[in-house]
């Protein structure tokens, strides 16, 4: 794969930012939803729908396309802002009706309610099963010269939940090359750290055992990502796994790194630094500075 630019990092940093935007804005119009995780993955989620994935927003059953699995759906929040902003949907639409009644935009994703959206989710630990199935479809479809992927992004807290690795066992035995899974590891859940409540480490050993190639990345790095998702591609003997340590709440100072965001949306989180009545309208000018760029509410 080739290296990417200074100007392609520039503009994926930018989109990042907006998807980061959007993100915060549908929070508050919904008044719920998870605010940590979201932002930690944005800047995965822009990579992947504005540089790596195959896909066409216009023709979102495309049969050559790439299949992207959310199985921690709780953050959903980024993944529809992304694919607002990637053509899927109207950014403006998704922003009004995140989580409302009757809305494509549910709090975790249906994949009927919205076009490219390939699996539904909500229960924690099975997105990874659902992924290998489709790696081991595409794979019996075509042969082994698989040149579709299908990228499975899970939360680093749903591999406490023992499907995950009855998925990895059989992916790493199938030597599943098609598929590459993005683990968010953020070391917090909703009652607490991830080490407090369940140590997940050493964890590459963990993956290493299923016969999995592993990378470990810095998730806010364009260029980390960039090189991991190009070698992952090019590993042709087993699945691979990018460990991406990113930071909750990424861009807003009140929520980085604390899991009392977890699950709680602008105007709901802990008040030890702003009221709940403060948040939203702090978090609106913390996220549209970032960077030092004021910015404008989408329309």
């Amino acid at each position: 794969m080739r290296h990417l630019h200074d100007d392609e990092i520039k503009k994926l940093e930018e989109r990042a930012q907006e998807v980061r935007e959007l993100t915060i804005e549908a929070l508050i119009h919904a008044g719920s939803g998870h605010t940590a995780g979201p932002l930690g993955m944005a800047d995965i989620f822009t990579y992947l729908y504005f540089h790596a994935l195959k896909h066409h927003p216009h023709q979102p059953n495309w049969p050559e396309r790439d299949r992207l699995v959310l199985s921690n759906g709780h953050i959903c929040p980024v993944l529809y802002a992304t694919m607002a902003l990637a053509g899927y949907a109207n950014p403006a639409d998704y922003q009004k009706r995140l989580r409302k009644f009757g809305s494509p935009y549910q709090g975790h994703p249906h994949r009927e309610w919205l076009p490219g959206i390939e699996t539904s989710s909500g229960p924690l630990g099975s997105g990874l099963s659902q992924a290998t199935g489709m790696a081991l479809a595409l794979r019996m479809d075509t042969g082994s010269a698989v040149d579709q992927f299908v990228y499975c992004l899970m939360s680093d807290a749903e591999l406490q939940a023992g499907s995950t690795w009855e998925a990895a066992m059989l992916a790493g035995k199938e030597r599943l090359h098609n598929l590459i899974g993005v683990v968010d590891r953020n070391n917090i859940q909703i009652e607490g750290y991830t080490e407090d409540i369940m140590p997940l480490e050493p964890l590459r050993d963990k993956w290493e055992a299923w016969n999995w190639h592993v990378i470990e990345i810095d998730g806010h790095n364009f260029e980390a990502i960039h090189a991991a998702i190009g070698e992952a591609q090019a590993v042709f003997e087993k699945p691979t796994v990018i460990i991406a340590h990113t930071i909750p709440g990424k861009g807003l100072q009140m929520a980085e790194r604390r899991f009392g965001w977890h699950g709680n949306p602008p105007g709901k989180g802990p008040e030890d630094v702003y009221t709940k009545a403060e948040q939203a309208k702090k978090m609106l000018k913390d996220i549209r500075t970032l960077g030092g760029t004021i910015r404008s509410e989408h329309e």
